[in-house]
C-alpha cells in the first residue's frame, strides 16, 4: 500500500519543515519525511546551552504572532512553560537612552540633536519626486536628522548593505511612520510613546531558549526526521535527492528551506538564466555572542539597539530578562547574560577572531558594563550564522519572478526564511505558515497566503 503513496520530501528541520510535516495526518496518499543537516531541529531557532548552563539563542527572538494556527501550536508544544512579557527596548545615542520607536521619542535627544529631528521632519517635501531605494524613502519619510543620527548608521549596521541597493517595498509594519504633530505633543507633554509595534508584548520559553518551541513541536514526529543529512545533490528530472553521507531518496513534491541560492547550486539541469538569477540574491551573516557574567544586573530593558559606532554590535539582549533559566539554575540574583548581535558582509568584514573582544569593549564603551565586570565574564559563546538576514536588493523581486515558477514547473517549492527568500515575511510565524500552507497546496491545491504577503 505505501508504494503508492506520494512522497514528500522536505529539506530542514526549522520552522518551516515543521509547518509543512504538521499536515502529515490530513491525507492518507502522502507520505512525509524531513531531512535536517544538523544533529538538532529548529534551523535559526534552535537555542544551545554551554558548559556553564548559559542558554543561547541565534540572535534575538521574540515570540508574537499572526495566525491562531501557529499560537496553538506554540501554545501545545511548550504546555503552559512560557513568560508573557511586554517589550522595553531602547536606543543608545549621543550618550543617552531613547525609548523605541526613535522617531515617537526624540525629545530624549540633547537639544541640539533634538531640534536637527523636528527641523528635518519641516522640510520633508510635501510631494517627494519618484522614490527609488530604501534610503531616498528614509530621507522622504523621516528627514535629514532622523536619518543622520538613526535610521542611517542603524539600518547599515543590520543590513551590511549599502542601503542604496535595498528596496523600500518591504516594510509595511517593520518601521513606524512619523506623525510629526505627534512627535511634538510628545516633547512638549513630555510623553513617552513606546506601544507601537506588533511585538509590543511576547511570549518567551520558560525553559530552553526560542529552540524549545520547536524541539516540541518536533516530539509528535521523530520517526519522520532524519538528523545529520547535509542535501549536496538534486536531480530535478529523476526526482532525486542525494545527501553528504551517501543516503538517496526519492520524492513527488520536495520542499526545501535551505537557503534558495544553494539550492540552485545543488540542482543538476538548471538552465544558466536560472543560476544567473539566483547570483543577484544576497544576504548578510551575523555573529552572535553571547557573555555570562557573576552577579546580578538591574536593568528592565528586553533588548537594545546601538547605531553609533563606538561599539560593533546593532543590538544587545538582556537574555535573562526573559527567562531566568536562561542563566545557571535560574539565579537571575547571582548570574545574568547578554547576547549581542553583529553584522557582516563583503560591505561590512568583521574579523571572527576579534569580534568577542571587540563586543566586551563595546560594552564597556556604551556604558552597558564598567570595565571592573569585564571580571567576571564566566562564559563566552560564539554562534556565527552565515545566512541571517535575506537582503530586500532592488532586483530581488526579478531574480524570484524567474527562480520560483522554474522550480515549482518540476514540484520544487522552497518556501522559508531563506528559500522564499523574503525578509518582510521571514519571522518564525511567517516561516511555520509557509510550510503549512505550501503542504495544503500540494495535498489540496489551496493557494499560498504568506509567502505573498498575506497574513
Amino acid at each position: 500500500m505505501n508504494s503508492f503513496k506520494k512522497r514528500i520530501v522536505l529539506i530542514g528541520g526549522g520552522p518551516t519543515g515543521l509547518g509543512a510535516i504538521s499536515l502529515h495526518t490530513q491525507s492518507s496518499q502522502f507520505l512525509f519525511k524531513i531531512y535536517e543537516k544538523k544533529p538538532y531541529i529548529g534551523g535559526l531557532s534552535a537555542s544551545f546551552k554551554d558548559e556553564c548552563s548559559f542558554t543561547l539563542d541565534i540572535g534575538g527572538h521574540v515570540l508574537f504572532s499572526h495566525y491562531p494556527k501557529f499560537d496553538s501550536t506554540v501554545e501545545n508544544a511548550l504546555q503552559g512553560e512560557f513568560y508573557q512579557h511586554q517589550r522595553e527596548s531602547w536606543i543608545h545615542i549621543c550618550s543617552t537612552w531613547v525609548p523605541y520607536p526613535f522617531q515617537n521619542n526624540i525629545k530624549y535627544l540633547p537639544k541640539k540633536e533634538r531640534d536637527l529631528c523636528i527641523q528635518g521632519l519641516k522640510n520633508i517635501p510635501t510631494n517627494p519626486t519618484h522614490i527609488r531605494d530604501f534610503k531616498e524613502w528614509m530621507n522622504s519619510i523621516f528627514g535629514q536628522g532622523i536619518v543622520k543620527y538613526f535610521m542611517e548608521p542603524y539600518n547599515f549596521k543590520v543590513w551590511a548593505t549599502p542601503l542604496e541597493q535595498i528596496s523600500k517595498d518591504w516594510i509595511a509594519e517593520r518601521i513606524s511612520i512619523v506623525d510629526l504633530a505627534r512627535i511634538e505633543k510628545n516633547i512638549a507633554e513630555q510623553r513617552d510613546d513606546v506601544g507601537w509595534g506588533p511585538n509590543n508584548t511576547f511570549k518567551f520559553p520558560k525553559y530552553g531558549g526560542t529552540g524549545a518551541i520547536f524541539e516540541g513541536i518536533a516530539e509528535q514526529f521523530k520517526d519522520k526526521i532524519k538528523f545529520n543529512h547535509e542535501l549536496t545533490a538534486v536531480d530535478l528530472i529523476r526526482k532525486k535527492v542525494s545527501f553528504a553521507n551517501g543516503h538517496q531518496a526519492t520524492y513527488d513534491s520536495l520542499v526545501s528551506t535551505i537557503p534558495l541560492d544553494r539550492l540552485i547550486e545543488c540542482c543538476s539541469n538548471i538552465p544558466s538564466y536560472v543560476r544567473e538569477a539566483a547570483s543577484a540574491l544576497k544576504h548578510n551573516g551575523v555573529y552572535v555572542v553571547g557573555l555570562g557574567f557573576k552577579g546580578k544586573r538591574e536593568d528592565t530593558k528586553c533588548w537594545m539597539y546601538f547605531p553609533e559606532d563606538n561599539c560593533p554590535f546593532y543590538r544587545v539582549t538582556n537574555f535573562h530578562n526573559y527567562s531566568p533559566y536562561n542563566v545557571p539554575n535560574g539565579d537571575i540574583n547571582n548570574y545574568f547574560s547578554l547576547m549581542c548581535e553583529t553584522s557582516y558582509s563583503e560591505h561590512k568584514p568583521i574579523r571572527k577572531e576579534n569580534i568577542i573582544d571587540d563586543t566586551i569593549q563595546g560594552l564597556i564603551n556604551t556604558g552597558m558594563i564598567d570595565e571592573r565586570e569585564r571580571k567576571n565574564i564566566i562564559s563566552r559563546q560564539l554562534i556565527d550564522a552565515p545566512y541571517a538576514y535575506p537582503i530586500p536588493t532592488l532586483d530581488r523581486d526579478a531574480a524570484l519572478n524567474i527562480i520560483q515558477p522554474f522550480l515549482e514547473s518540476h514540484d520544487v517549492y522552497s518556501r522559508g526564511r531563506f528559500g522564499a527568500w523574503k525578509y518582510e515575511v521571514g519571522n518564525m510565524d511567517h516561516s511555520f505558515m509557509q510550510g503549512m500552507e505550501v503542504a495544503e497546496r500540494i495535498i489540496n491545491g489551496t493557494s499560498e497566503k504568506t509567502i505573498y504577503g498575506g497574513i
